[in-house]
């Protein structure tokens, strides 16, 4: 009658709290983090700032901790520590934000930002499977919401200490009556000596009008954002049920006959299309009636899409519902499923050969090079379900899956995309060069973009690149716009730089 009584809560048994409020250190290295990211991170374009308050996040979520027990326990055990994959997706999302600092590209950093939202979660959830993934995204609203009572129920903690020691709370009013004093007399010795004022200002940032909006706005997005992931640091959801991958098993017949016949359904498609549209390339476009590189490579991508998609969703409700204690249920496992597996991947390798042949006619773009690294990508994943279906219980195969993209976007930046696709577009014939598309490229692309032929042309394009490459603040400092901003520098300008490429391209 007296309880304990079920939590009823919303994600009450999934995420049931700390049991202590947040300890001072917690609080401090919260408003530390907040602080780091208000002065450090830059809301326009990537540069160094962003690696900055990612280390400092970083910093922060490890130095979290509930606060002490009032009452001495019986049993001392050691602090759970975070796992050696929770530290590798904490080093991987890092890497991803880091990304900024060296390349200029704000597409590459985008998809860099997104997925470094995904390994931020594997971090914090420590979820093994995708549906512990969704959930921690899921959790996360909620740990917010959470987090509020928490943290004020530890600044009431820091208000009062039995041990003879100046109480935490007393020891930041101490800070902030400094920083008050420092704030007052620096501000009069500036005013009172200019070498003193440049000092001062080179040290400390602008206080404008837009400004404070600013750093109220990173404030207001970093303070609830950084306060949940350390409630989540603190006290991780329960996951483990959702990283099962054994869910109610149906029997060999009602599983094995559909995917036979689906199995048989694309051996047919592959054997009719082998020799012609699969590998035809570009004889298979010269010699086809109404048929263009262009049409040639979009189908092969979106057949990929789609295959790719059907064989990962029927391999995951396979390996779910499917039996496999028996030997024959294995064999027939092993033998469908791979089956399955080894003919997408022919597709895959179709379609691999389908972008080639458009890329060779048309050159490297953006676009064509993102669908060629997700195709390498699909592929990767069908070979790692492959060897899964050796042992057939495969509980890493979402995480390697993602590791490996994450691991490609990462190749992908350190091997500076726009470079390559202008040195790409620059080895063509000088009549099929696409000089207004060079010039949409971002600064990273200006080391190649110095060596085009046509003097006219070159001129133009790097104008029309370091347009966007005024002197920044430090926090927006970056690798690629810096080198690009030296090489422009040396680069003579075109006759009429306001209308250069309306004038000569016509746009």
């Amino acid at each position: 009658m007296h309880g304990p009584w079920p939590d009823v809560r919303l994600w009450g048994r999934r995420l049931p709290g700390p049991a202590f409020p947040a300890s001072s250190n917690t609080i401090v290295a919260i408003a530390a983090g907040v602080l780091v990211a208000a002065i450090s991170l830059p809301l326009d374009t990537p540069g160094v700032g962003w690696l900055i308050t990612a280390v400092a996040v970083a910093i922060a979520l490890l130095v979290a901790r509930p606060a002490a027990s009032p009452i001495p326990p019986l049993v001392t055990r050691p602090a759970k520590r975070p796992g050696w994959d929770q530290l590798a997706w904490g080093v991987a999302t890092i890497a991803l934000v880091g990304v900024g600092t060296f390349r200029a590209a704000g597409w590459l950093f985008a998809l860099c930002l997104v997925t470094a939202t995904l390994t931020f979660a594997l971090a914090i959830g420590a979820g093994r499977s995708m549906r512990a993934v969704v959930t921690t995204y899921l959790i996360a609203p909620v740990a917010v919401l959470r987090a509020l009572p928490w943290l004020v129920r530890g600044l009431a903690r820091m208000r009062r200490t039995g041990t003879g020691r100046p109480a935490p709370i007393r020891i930041a009013a101490t800070a902030a009556v400094s920083i008050a004093l420092l704030a007052i007399f620096g501000a009069l010795f500036a005013s009172a000596d200019p070498d003193f004022a440049n000092v001062l200002g080179a040290l400390l940032p602008d206080i404008t009008v837009s400004g404070t909006f600013r750093w109220i706005f990173i404030c207001g997005l970093t303070a609830p954002v950084l306060s949940g992931a350390a409630y989540l640091r603190v006290a991780p959801p329960r996951l483990a049920d959702l990283d099962r991958t054994e869910g109610h098993k149906v029997r060999r017949l009602e599983w094995a006959v559909p995917l036979t016949l689906l199995t048989l359904l694309f051996g047919a498609f592959i054997s009719v299309q082998l020799t012609t549209v699969l590998f035809g390339g570009e004889r298979h476009v010269l010699t086809t009636a109404g048929l263009t590189y262009a049409g040639y490579a979009r189908g092969g991508f979106w057949q990929l899409s789609i295959v790719t998609g059907l064989t990962l969703v029927v391999l995951a409700g396979a390996a779910r519902w499917a039996p496999r204690e028996a030997p024959g249920d294995r064999a027939t496992f092993r033998a469908v499923l791979g089956t399955l597996t080894l003919l997408t991947l022919l597709i895959v390798a179709s379609a691999l050969v389908r972008m080639q042949v458009y890329i060779d006619t048309y050159g490297l773009t953006r676009l064509r090079l993102l669908v060629a690294c997700c195709e390498l990508w699909f592929g990767v994943i069908l070979l790692l379900v492959l060897v899964a279906g050796i042992r057939i219980r495969a509980p890493w195969l979402p995480r390697v899956a993602i590791a490996v993209g994450v691991l490609t976007l990462i190749g992908l930046a350190v091997a500076n995309p726009d470079l390559r696709i202008a040195q790409n577009q620059l080895n063509r014939a000088a009549d099929r060069i696409d000089p207004y598309y060079l010039a949409t490229l971002s600064p990273d692309a200006v080391p190649a973009l110095t060596r085009m032929a046509d003097p006219a042309d070159r001129a133009c394009v790097l104008h029309q690149i370091g347009l966007g490459l005024d002197e920044h603040e430090w926090r927006e400092w970056n690798l690629g716009r810096a080198a690009a901003r030296e090489l422009i520098g040396e680069s003579p300008r075109p006759a009429d730089s306001e209308r250069c490429v309306e004038k000569r391209y016509g746009y």
